[in-house]
């Protein structure tokens, strides 16, 4: 989940922006080191625990699109990407795309919205479910702060911190048969552009009006972005942390940690007018991958390239089965009229790729298996089928599977 500044200030910050590094302090130098891999022998799996953001969201604000409109089943959306339906036959993201394909299953580990959610909704429908609550990720969740991307309308935002610890409050530790997921930082990064966004408009404005000279209206960027970098920076070495301390430390034993796709390269990216704003959200994704990877170093986890893969995806996306990964498959205009406008920015919670649906909100043309994005930077269902083939593989390649 993402809410973002509008871009028309920026359109003229490229004339300002002047190139610089992130960093700041350092608190250690960045080398060449990185996690030792973890173990190299085949896992007995019994639960796929995930810790994450919307990338990873299971299905934690259903509720937000119940059909009769009280939070109720049935639901025409749900998760991040190009939902089926009706009924809360959702579509899947990678997470269950790669439990499935383990035998295993995955559900959310709480479900609600705008004030009001349910701790593992499964086990109501079975107690035999009740351990497939593992699914931790929420749309909008940060590192550590726990006022996500949407919390202000009404998304629970729960951040890793938390969902990691709410693992741990439930099972005591984790289990040589967890197979743990950790793919997170998104929406740090995105907090973070949207502060240097913002405070480039400003600046623009500024020295449009001759209240700054463009020295000084340099300056002044170099700082907003010297900022956001140790921003992301810290959010990065906290997360490392967290795996080494609340992980690897209670047992976590099979653990895969991704980096972040590269989102200047997503439909949202081809919207920012400023080559140089782009370059600057490039940037913090480099930035939280360096020091995520740095803060690793040493840990017996797996690392998973997912920045390096996406880039491949979208130089080539013939090769991975796609005619399209510069529009998105939902409709942002069918969405508004399904929601009566309450939802406007086309986000693919609210999509439904039903055909004939009075609900569907696919643009028409679209195929949900060969256009990669949903909407400005979730995966369509074929996309999320890419990520979860390449977690497995890289899976399968380690031994663990």
């Amino acid at each position: 989940m993402k809410n973002l500044p509008k871009w028309g200030p920026l359109a003229l910050a490229a004339l300002l922006l002047a190139a610089c590094g992130g960093g700041g302090d350092d608190p250690v130098i960045p080398g060449s080191g990185g996690p030792t891999g973890g173990p190299s022998s085949r896992g007995t799996f019994t639960a796929v625990v995930s810790f994450g953001d919307s990338l990873s969201d299971v299905g934690a604000y259903a509720p937000a699109t119940s059909l009769t409109g009280n939070g109720a089943a049935p639901y025409f959306g749900g998760k991040f990407t190009t939902n089926s339906g009706p009924a809360s036959a959702t579509g899947t993201v990678w997470v269950e795309n790669l439990a499935t394909s383990m035998g295993l299953a995955v559900t959310p580990h709480e479900v609600g919205f705008a004030g009001t959610s349910v701790i593992c909704p499964a086990a109501a429908a079975s107690a035999a479910l009740a351990g497939t609550c593992t699914g931790y990720g929420q749309g909008g969740s940060r590192v550590t702060d726990p006022n996500g991307i949407g919390k202000s309308g009404g998304a629970l935002t729960v951040p890793m911190k938390a969902q990691i610890a709410n693992h741990l409050a439930r099972f005591g530790n984790f289990k040589s048969s967890d197979l743990v997921l950790v793919f997170g930082g998104n929406n740090d990064v995105f907090t973070q552009f949207g502060i240097f966004a913002a405070t480039a408009g400003q600046v623009q404005a500024q020295a449009a009006a001759g209240q700054l000279t463009t020295t000084q209206a340099n300056a002044a960027l170099s700082e907003a972005q010297t900022i956001a970098y140790v921003a992301i920076q810290k959010a990065a070495l906290e997360l490392a942390g967290y795996v080494k301390s609340d992980i690897v430390a209670k047992g976590g034993t099979y653990v895969a940690v991704m980096n972040l796709p590269d989102s200047a390269q997503s439909p949202f990216g081809s919207t920012i007018p400023s080559a140089s704003a782009k370059a600057v959200l490039s940037g913090l994704v480099n930035e939280f991958n360096l020091w995520l990877r740095t803060g690793l170093d040493g840990a017996p986890v797996l690392w998973i390239d997912t920045n390096a893969f996406f880039k491949t995806v979208y130089a080539n996306p013939a090769t991975y089965g796609f005619v399209n990964n510069t529009v998105p498959a939902c409709d942002a205009t069918k969405i508004a009229a399904v929601t009566a406008n309450a939802v406007t920015d086309g986000s693919s919670l609210f999509c439904n790729s039903t055909p004939g649906a009075p609900y569907n909100g696919l643009r028409t043309g679209a195929d949900v298996n060969t256009w990669a994005f949903a909407d400005g930077v979730h995966p369509t269902t074929g996309g999320h089928k890419v990520i979860s083939d390449e977690a497995r593989r890289v899976l399968v390649a380690r031994g663990w599977l």
